[in-house]
């Protein structure tokens, strides 16, 4: 087992494999071939980027059957996706912004996250599962409000998409077994979601050869697994935790509409 972390050093992008609280730097291709530098640098030295720079950012939804009993839906016959644009992504401790137009609800969603490590097409599920390099903390950020605002059109990707909304990491971690773990998320240090990843309706497996048969999938592409019960809309100054046993914990704080800045910090310190 081993926890990949990618960071910016000295202005430049550079990853490793993190042990405790140091980064072992290798040169390479984290899919392909690499090795180690030799140097290892402290965590606390670094900025914190995305694990890995995807093509696509694949969300499902209704892949949770608690979930779906809840709502009374019905288990699809396929992954039901979206996707969201490589201007969503946001790295472990990075604060989240909404629009500086949007004044609606903004949720979390606590999720598993897959990552691809080879070109992935047309897949079996043994050939699927293969393909799967690791698994990461994913926070499906969502202006609520946005999802159903035009009765005539369902606006995922808007309400899904929108910068910073793609929120993953801190690492990748290989070697766990997918069926084992759970996600706890917390709002403010109280836990609002612990759900068990055996709980999802298509596995891992599934899920990457049903989506390999509609687009191909490439190294470093993320799939989040899809979320639980819990979701709940976050305030100006809200600590975001995601945390998966063996992978860690994803943290980041809701900072409100782009614009109000200043009036969130404030919040957040005073919650403090």
């Amino acid at each position: 087992m081993a926890k990949w972390i990618r960071c910016e050093r000295g202005g430049a992008a550079a990853f490793g494999e993190l042990t405790g609280e140091h980064v072992a730097l290798h040169r390479g291709d984290l899919f392909g071939e690499h090795e180690p530098t030799g140097e290892s640098v402290p965590l606390a030295d670094v900025r914190v980027l995305t694990p890995c720079v995807p093509s696509k950012f694949i969300g499902l939804w209704n892949n949770d059957r608690p979930n779906a009993e809840k709502q009374g839906l019905a288990h699809p016959a396929h992954p039901l996706y979206f996707i969201k644009p490589a201007s969503s992504y946001c790295a472990h401790g990075e604060g989240i912004h909404a629009p500086p137009w949007y004044d609606g609800r903004v949720i979390y969603e606590g999720e598993l996250g897959l990552v691809i490590g080879q070109r992935c097409s047309q897949a079996s599920e043994a050939e699927a599962a293969a393909a799967i390099f690791g698994v990461t903390c994913i926070n499906d950020v969502t202006a609520l409000d946005l999802l159903h605002a035009d009765a005539s059109f369902a606006q995922w990707t808007r309400a899904k998409g929108m910068d910073g909304f793609g929120v993953f990491g801190p690492v990748i971690a290989t070697g766990l077994d997918i069926t084992t773990l759970s996600v706890r998320t917390r709002v403010n240090g109280r836990e609002r979601q612990n759900f068990a990843c055996s709980g999802m309706i298509f596995s891992a497996a599934q899920i990457v050869s049903a989506l390999s048969r509609d687009m191909t999938l490439e190294p470093g592409d993320v799939i989040a697994c899809g979320t639980s019960l819990g979701v709940l809309p976050m305030r100006a100054g809200t600590d975001i935790e995601v945390e998966i046993d063996g992978v860690g914990v994803l943290k980041n704080t809701y900072l409100g509409p782009r614009g109000d800045t200043a009036l969130a910090v404030q919040s957040a310190a005073s919650s403090n």
